[in-house]
């Protein structure tokens, strides 16, 4: 027999109904925004993997014109000019170095740490300091066929194309041209 005193009410009812209509609407919800989430983050992957990655700069081989800890922003192509400053692989690793020559340029250091391309002195007010730093390749030095020749601004302790470790940058190990400086904020910059 059916205790009509334990029987709910219709407002209870209702209320009931509603408490149920609004759990399963905000998990629906829940589930739409979790997986719009991460919908946009593997797009976001996505794009930094293959169009604009994103790298931490480590050392001190680009002083000053990227310290250490800085976040930065890369274009992926492949025609490079003397003065762009190019991310590429190394031994497993990621190095950032300026583009000093590209394929059939003549590079000469003097030992005083000037740079010359084509016999022309290049203009660097990105280097604070000129040095020979390490090199033991042979000067002048001729720019191979599908390559690039690269040097850090911090001459003095960079190792770089005029190291034989190191060498002239093969195309495809390089990942692009560096962009834009994106961290700290306070440090923003277009390159």
């Amino acid at each position: 027999m059916i205790d009509k005193n334990n029987l709910p009410t219709a407002e209870q009812y209702s209320k009931e109904l509603q408490r149920i209509r609004y759990k399963k609407d905000y998990r629906k919800m829940l589930a739409n925004t979790i997986s719009s989430l991460i919908v946009v983050a593997a797009i976001a992957v996505l794009i930094s993997m293959l169009f604009l990655p994103v790298l931490r700069v480590t050392g001190t081989s680009m002083t000053p014109t990227l310290m250490n800890d800085e976040l930065v922003i890369c274009s992926k192509r492949s025609n490079f000019k003397s003065g762009d400053v190019v991310a590429f692989y190394f031994n497993n690793k990621i190095l950032l170095k300026r583009v000093i020559g590209t394929a059939g340029d003549v590079i000469d250091v003097t030992e005083d740490g000037f740079v010359y391309v084509n016999g022309e002195m290049l203009d660097e007010p990105y280097v604070s300091e000129h040095a020979f730093g390490e090199c033991d390749i042979e000067l002048p030095y001729q720019v191979p066929e599908n390559r690039i020749f690269v040097m850090g601004d911090h001459r003095a302790t960079s190792v770089d194309s005029r190291s034989s470790t190191i060498g002239c940058i093969a195309d495809e190990y390089i990942i692009g041209r560096v962009i834009l400086r994106i961290y700290p904020f306070k440090n923003i910059k277009i390159f």
